[in-house]
Parts: structure tokens; sequence; C-alpha cells
């Protein structure tokens, strides 16, 4: 199936004829997802409902003409490839999508076997091993890395939007929901859409950010709730000084943690650099 820029007059095929919803998945700041069966296949999908009043979108040209495309929708194609990577990205792929009066709906891919990090942490006792805080690291550094590499700023990565597939002794890292994300561009950014705990700390100070190393210090915050286990972070804790690192961790991975926390960006690591770092050796 492919991206529909309209298809909400009733002569063109709608989608609740094609799937049927089975129960809420997750409730958002901007929607709703809802799993659902493909009918023609039952290949298993989550369905996002977004109100339309909440829709970014973005001029598009297709086949030779200008459409307004929601910009989530966009940014699922960028990372994910479209409905030819189900399966093969780390980013979940958009399989199609609807534009309706009063809302929007996106198709995805839905991994059946996958939990949400945040849940997956409380299932293992609050915090993980080093060793295995390491596997789900490196998948989030290098989706990371090719998501930025594609032009696609996630601008909200946190443990409610990784999903791991659980099915192997090594899981698998899967990022969902983009609607908070935009295109990378050189200059900084001065609004910030995303979760406030999770926003770098040169928002706060300099009113100003940039996507690389705001996405570094995301990742650290996920680094220090995978292996804490006591507390969530949020950025402003940690600029009072409120939060301090495990002591009982490895030097390499305090270090690693501290490279990514770094409050000057430009003293922050970058991507490339993390994936270099000895704990990871």
């Amino acid at each position: 199936m492919g991206a529909r820029p309209n298809s909400s007059t009733p002569s063109e095929p709608i989608l609740r004829p094609s799937t049927s919803s089975l129960g809420c998945l997750e409730q958002e700041g901007f929607g709703s997802v809802y799993a659902g069966n493909r009918r023609t296949d039952h290949f298993q999908v989550a369905i996002k409902h977004i109100p339309k009043v909440d829709v970014e979108t973005q001029p598009t040209i297709l086949n030779g003409k200008i459409y307004m495309i929601p910009k989530e929708v966009l940014l699922m194609l960028r990372a994910g490839d479209g409905p030819g990577s189900v399966g093969k990205s780390a980013a979940v792929s958009l399989l199609d999508w609807y534009n309706f009066d009063e809302e929007v709906l996106l198709i995805m891919e839905r991994p059946v076997y996958s939990v949400d990090l945040w849940n997956h942490l409380n299932d293992n006792g609050g915090a993980l091993s080093e060793d295995q805080a390491k596997n789900i690291m490196k998948q989030l550094v290098e989706a990371s890395i090719q998501m930025l590499s594609v032009g696609v700023f996630h601008r909200d990565i946190k443990t409610e939007n990784i999903l791991i597939d659980t099915r192997s002794d090594e899981p698998r890292v899967r990022i969902i929901d983009f609607g908070c994300g935009c295109r990378v561009r050189k200059r900084p950014f001065s609004s910030f859409s995303g979760t406030s705990a999770y926003a770098p700390p040169e928002l706060f100070i300099k009113g100003k950010y940039k996507a690389g190393p705001t996405t570094v210090w995301q990742l650290g915050a996920v680094l220090f709730e995978l292996l804490d286990g006591d507390r969530e972070f949020t950025t402003s804790e940690y600029l009072c000084d409120k939060i301090k690192l495990n002591q009982k961790l490895s030097q390499d991975c305090q270090d690693l943690m501290k490279m990514c926390l770094a409050v000057n960006p430009k003293e922050r690591a970058n991507l490339i650099q993390i994936l270099a770092h000895p704990w990871f050796k």
C-alpha cells in the first residue's frame, strides 16, 4: 500500500473496511494508537488516530502535483523506507495513511512480540545489567546515526518510544512515535516539541538546540534510566545536581554517560564517538 495524499472523499477506498481494530495500545499527546489486523492477510498493524487540528503538514510534490502531506508521514517514510522495510529497519514502518475530514490515520507495522522499554525495565526489576544495556544502547546509537543521515530528527527519544523485541537472547530495538520529529537542519532550533524532561540543557540556557547534540543528550538520559533503576531522569534535576551517576558502574560506563550528558553541547560526544567508545568493545 502507498501513501494517499487525499483519501477523504466518499468515492475513494477508506481504511475501515480493510482492517479491524482490537483495542487501544497507547494514548498519546496528539492521538491514540490501536492494535488491528489487515483483513486481506491478517497482518498485525498499529493504527494511529490523530485529530486534524494536531496535524502539521508540509507541501510535497507527487506526480507533478503539490500535496500537503503530514510531517509525521514524511519522517516515517524517510526513517523506515516505507512498506518494503517491514521488519528490516530500526524505525517501525509506515504501511499506509489516510486523510479524513476530522482526523488522519497512520497504518503502521506492529511488532507483536515487543514491549516498550519503560515496561521492559519494570519487568526486569527497574534496571538492567551493563551487558544488557550495552546491547540496547548500541542499537539505539546505530539507529540514531541512520535517522540523522537521512535527515530525520526524532526529537523525543525516551524509554516509552523504544520497543524491545524479546523473542531472542539479544533483544532488538525498534523506534516509534515520530509525532514530535522534524527534518534535520544546519541552523539551531528555538522551539521544542517533545518531552520537556529530556530536553537538552542548551534549550533552557540559551534557548537554542541542534539535532545531533540533542539526540546524544536523550540517549544519555535513556542510558541513565537503563542502569539506575531507582529514579527517572530529568534535565532540570540533572542541572540542579540532584541526579548523581551510579558509582557502582564500570569506569568506562560512567565515562560514556558523562560524555553524553555534558551540559555544554560543544563538549558533548557525537554519535560516532559514542559508537567507538571502549564501553562497547
